[in-house]
């Protein structure tokens, strides 16, 4: 039960006797005491008159999933199952960060009918966002006393990444088509795929050049003169790659007013797409000391919608990372050759050592690149030094741009590739790296 402010406001008129025949008047306390229990007596007899909330029926209608960023609407049927009127508000207790723009809603329901209300959802965290409860305030015909019930409405909605990053899938899709043939491009590695033969210009290798194919084309007797014949080669399609994100406490850290997990959500969502479209298989597997998220075996549409579905719901967990465990990871997708991407931070020189120690091991088997998201803000701050404060600042980001360099060295020492960028600017970054493996033949 709940009361309004008419009620209170009904309960103060009931001093005005008492201000004007005085406080020694016992007439006063007489008319004050009678006006209390009328009071009650209308609370009560409103509160009778209201509809019951708990004769309600809730039914709620929702998408199955929402992409960060975008809107989404929630919809809660109301149905009157009671002989009286509903009059009053629904709120729907969604959780904060599924970002409900209206929880509550007025209504007036005869008995019988049915509403739906409507409320636009703009989520600003991924993962599950749950609803479980609706409450009900019903006020009587004089609104001085309410009803009140939380009733059972269970809802959830997924919330994926926002793959912005997908804004930069159509320029390198031409140049993945210019790399696969669509414009005649050689390349000569290992690695590759023969294309097709073709006769030899002038500036071709060399070594292209198919001997038998030129002495089948020789023809002496029809007299057609020997005609040089040239292979020309595409990237090899069906190839593995591995994906490793590192899901512990640095993937936390927020650069740039964005989580770096979601940073490494994006370049794996890039990444994925692209090799996809190149007839690669590509595997995913979240990892900090246990797997967090794993995705294998699907390629195409599916490949994508299974990304996000499982980078949806996870976290940073605050613990350390257990690099000595990737290789075994790594081992259980692919057996074959492969390029093993390592989504990670390599700031701090004291935490790269684990992955330092395994990359011998990776390098050994795999083409490995690791991917690191920067602070644009560090660099910004070696350029200002007008006073004390920004020069000591200034010193504290070059120090950090040294390890990273450091760290970057001993990387490219071990076998490893580097990339790093901003969190606008790695995803674009890890899929020019990808384009470039497959022109140079590596991959």
């Amino acid at each position: 039960m709940t009361v309004s402010g008419r009620f209170v406001a009904l309960l103060a008129l009931g001093v005005i006797p008492v201000v004007l025949l005085g406080g020694h008047d016992g007439v006063a306390y007489a008319v004050l005491g009678g006006w209390l229990v009328l009071c009650l007596v209308l609370g009560v007899l409103d509160l009778i008159l209201a509809a019951s909330p708990r004769r309600v029926v809730l039914e709620r209608s929702l998408p199955a999933r929402v992409r960060l960023g975008a809107e989404a609407t929630s919809e809660l049927y109301v149905t009157n199952t009671g002989r009286r009127t509903l009059r009053g508000v629904v709120r729907d207790a969604w959780e904060p960060s599924a970002g409900a723009q209206t929880t509550r809603a007025r209504v007036s329901l005869p008995a019988g009918e049915r509403r739906r209300l409507t409320a636009t959802l703009r989520p600003w965290r991924r993962g599950e966002r749950r609803v479980r409860t609706a409450t009900i305030r019903s006020w009587g015909p004089l609104r001085l006393w309410a009803r009140q019930a939380t009733l059972e409405a269970p809802g959830r909605i997924r919330v994926l990444p926002p793959f912005t990053a997908r804004k930069h899938l159509p320029s390198r899709l031409a140049r993945l088509r210019e790399l696969e043939g669509s414009t005649t491009v050689l390349l000569r590695g290992q690695g590759t795929e023969f294309d097709s033969l073709r006769e030899y210009v002038r500036g071709d290798d060399v070594r292209s050049i198919d001997w038998r194919a030129t002495a089948r084309r020789h023809d002496p007797a029809g007299g057609r003169g020997a005609r040089v014949m040239v292979r020309t080669w595409r990237p090899e399609r069906d190839r593995r790659v591995v994906i490793v994100i590192d899901t512990a406490r640095t993937s936390a850290a927020r650069v740039a007013d964005e989580p770096r997990i979601d940073t490494a959500f994006e370049s794996a969502l890039l990444l994925a797409a692209l090799a996809t479209r190149a007839g690669d298989r590509v595997d995913l597997v979240a990892f900090d000391r246990i797997v967090r998220g794993r995705v294998q075996g699907a390629s195409g549409p599916e490949l994508l919608s299974r990304m996000v579905d499982v980078m949806a719901g996870i976290d940073p967990a605050l613990i350390e990372m257990d690099w000595s465990a990737v290789p075994a990871q790594v081992s259980a997708m692919t057996t074959q050759r492969s390029l093993v991407v390592l989504l990670t931070s390599i700031e701090s020189p004291g935490g790269s050592r684990g992955l330092l120690s395994v990359l011998p091991q990776l390098t050994a088997k795999h083409i490995v690149v690791v991917a690191s998201v920067t602070d644009p803000d560090t660099l910004e701050a070696t350029r200002s030094r007008g006073d004390r404060e920004a020069v000591y600042r200034a010193a504290a980001a070059e120090r950090s741009l040294l390890d990273l360099s450091r760290v970057s060295a001993a990387v490219r020492r071990q076998g490893g590739d580097v990339v790093t960028g901003s969190p606008a600017d790695l995803p674009p970054a890890l899929a020019d790296r990808y384009l470039a493996l497959k022109a140079a033949g590596r991959l």
